[in-house]
Parts: C-alpha cells; sequence; structure tokens
C-alpha cells in the first residue's frame, strides 16, 4: 500500500500545483473573485492531504498497518469528495456540489484521526 499511496499524494501533488497555477494565472479576468478563492480552498486542502498521504506511505513503509492503511484511503477519497466538490462548485457556480463537500471534509477528519491512532501503535515501544 505504500507505494499506492506514494503515487496518489505525487498525483494529488502535482494536480494540486498544476490546478492552483491555472487558477492564478489563466482564470483570474474569467471567474469571479469567490469562484477563485473557494479554487484556491480546494488546491490548499488537496496539497494538504497529499502530504499527508506522503507521510502515511512512509509510515507504511516501516511497517504494514490496518490504521495507517484506512487513515490512507480516507485522505485519498476525501480529496475527491471535498477538493472535487470545490472545484465543480467554483467552476460550473452549481451550489449544490457544496453540500458534497462536509463528506470530504469528515473523511479528512477520520483520516488525521486513524493516522494517530496508526501512528501511535506503530511507533509503541513492546515492554520486555
Amino acid at each position: 500500500m505504500a507505494r499506492v499511496f506514494l503515487v496518489i499524494a505525487a498525483a494529488y501533488g502535482f494536480v494540486a500545483v498544476a490546478l492552483g497555477a491555472f487558477a492564478a494565472h489563466g482564470l483570474q479576468d474569467r471567474m469571479e473573485e469567490r469562484a477563485l478563492e473557494v479554487m484556491e480552498i480546494g488546491v490548499r486542502y488537496q496539497m494538504t492531504h497529499a502530504l499527508a498521504l506522503l507521510a502515511v506511505s512512509l509510515l507504511l513503509l516501516r511497517e504494514p498497518s490496518a490504521w495507517l492503511t484506512a487513515s490512507g484511503w480516507s485522505f485519498t477519497v476525501g480529496v475527491i469528495f471535498f477538493s472535487g466538490a470545490l472545484y465543480l462548485l467554483a467552476s460550473t457556480g452549481i451550489g449544490r456540489f457544496g453540500a458534497v463537500a462536509p463528506i470530504g471534509g469528515i473523511l479528512f477528519l477520520a483520516g488525521w484521526v486513524l493516522l494517530a491512532i496508526g501512528g501511535w501503535t506503530l511507533m509503541t515501544i513492546p515492554e520486555g
């Protein structure tokens, strides 16, 4: 799973940089300021969680963990729901897309809790 999450992290990072640059330079005159702000929020959260996936991947190299794997999938799907919804909202103006973003937010929160549990259990030193 470490390799899968590393590739997803790299892809998410690439797309975040590309979309951020495109929004800042190519869409500045074509989108309303609020839509650009929404797009920037999606990019920021996508990049943050790309880095979180990178951390998950590196931790999984140390030792396989169901907690860390669940964290990685929560971050992966969270980006699709949260950032994806914001990108669609910003580009179409259809407000219903904004209603999907909280699902991604919940997945992000779950991913961080799972990462904490996975990291704690991974770094616990057995007594003896």
